[in-house]
Order: structure tokens, then C-alpha cells, then sequence
């Protein structure tokens, strides 16, 4: 049997708007309306989605003024990202997704 703690990392990263979100913040950090301008999905839609990646320790939310700006967890998963996408260049280019 999986581990609560399991499913909640892996379906939060299987999420494609939160992927979304987090290879956005790669590039730099932003703040709720920078990331809606960049993606083209709705501010409720957005900030759902930036709570459960917060919640879960895959960005940290920091206070400037008015505005909270989110930046990537560089420590974890960062590292988390550019080794998916290593891997993902070296074995499932030409994979067809299997349902």
C-alpha cells in the first residue's frame, strides 16, 4: 500500500497547471498576477494551486509590500526538475502515453 505522504507528492506533481506553475518559477520568482499573465489560467485557478504547492513545500511564499512572491524550493525540487527532465530526454521521447 502507497503512503499518504507519497500520494500527496506525487498527485501534486502530477498536476499539469502546478507543473506549470513550477517550471514558470524555474525562471524566476513572480508573484500571483505575473504567473496568471504567463500561464492564461484564472487567479482562483492560480492560487488554489500555489496553496497546495506551498502547503507541500515545493515553493515558499515571501511578503513584498502588498504582494507575496513565490519562488521555486531550489534545495529539493529543483534538482527534482532537472533530474525528471534528464531522464525524461533519455528514455520517453518517443513514448506513447499508455492509458
Amino acid at each position: 500500500m502507497t503512503k499518504t505522504p507519497y500520494k500527496l507528492f506525487f498527485s501534486t506533481l502530477g498536476n499539469g497547471v502546478r507543473l506549470k506553475i513550477l517550471h514558470a518559477l524555474v525562471k524566476k520568482p513572480k508573484n500571483v498576477t505575473g504567473l496568471t499573465n504567463e500561464l492564461k489560467f484564472d487567479q482562483t485557478t492560480i492560487s488554489k494551486n500555489l496553496k497546495r504547492l506551498e502547503t507541500c513545500g515545493f515553493v515558499h511564499k515571501n511578503r513584498e509590500g502588498r504582494h507575496s512572491v513565490y519562488t521555486l524550493n531550489k534545495e529539493t525540487i529543483l534538482p527534482l526538475l532537472k533530474l525528471i527532465d534528464k531522464h525524461v530526454d533519455k528514455h520517453c521521447k518517443n513514448c506513447k502515453l499508455v492509458v
